[in-house]
């Protein structure tokens, strides 16, 4: 009897329930599945935000250097932009509980191997002369637009995460065409 019982409350739940869930949505927090499922991140994704945040962090401390050292406008307000996008890469990787990989801020200082590299050849040519900076301006954009663009974005099954990224291409395409700009002036 107690099965029975048991069975037959199993069976009343299920019929409560089922509506309520094969309504899905877009549940809290972007993403693309049912409502109050957990979201989570592929490997690639989560790679991918983690490496963003880094870049980021490169295109801002390469520009405050050039800022630094050639006292040019540009660099200054789009290591600005730079920091706001590093603030939204940070505030995804919070909300999904990924590792930050910017344990030391100091300029430079880079988890990533491959970045400290780059950004120390950004570094050496952008000291050349202004024109070599301006030029290391395009290169940063063309590569931030690169990954993001080709790398990142087809892979992205999250709203926020998406909007995010589509917000810094934007950018990013904002400040290229800053940098050429620039130049055509010089």
């Amino acid at each position: 009897m107690k099965t029975k019982n048991m069975v037959i409350a199993m069976v009343i739940a299920a019929f409560i329930v089922s509506p309520l869930l094969a309504k899905g949505g877009r549940g809290r927090g972007g993403n693309r599945k049912g409502r109050g499922s957990v979201v989570t991140l592929t490997e690639k994704q989560a790679a991918d935000l983690t490496f963003l945040r880094e870049e980021e962090k490169l295109a801002r401390d390469v520009y405050l250097a050039m800022f630094e050292l050639y006292g040019t406008r540009i660099f200054n307000n789009i290591s600005a932009s730079e920091q706001r996008h590093m603030d939204s890469v940070g505030a995804l990787l919070d909300k999904y509980g990924l590792e930050d990989p910017i344990i030391d801020d100091t300029p430079g200082v880079f988890a990533n191997e491959d970045l400290a590299g780059i950004y120390e050849s950004l570094i050496a040519k952008g000291n050349l002369s202004l024109i070599d900076a301006l030029e290391v301006g395009l290169k940063i954009e063309i590569m931030d637009i690169h990954d993001i663009e080709v790398e990142m974005l087809p892979d992205v099954t999250q709203t926020d995460v998406e909007n995010v990224l589509s917000n810094l291409l934007a950018g990013s395409y904002n400040h290229l065409d800053a940098f050429k700009s620039q130049l055509a002036s010089q």
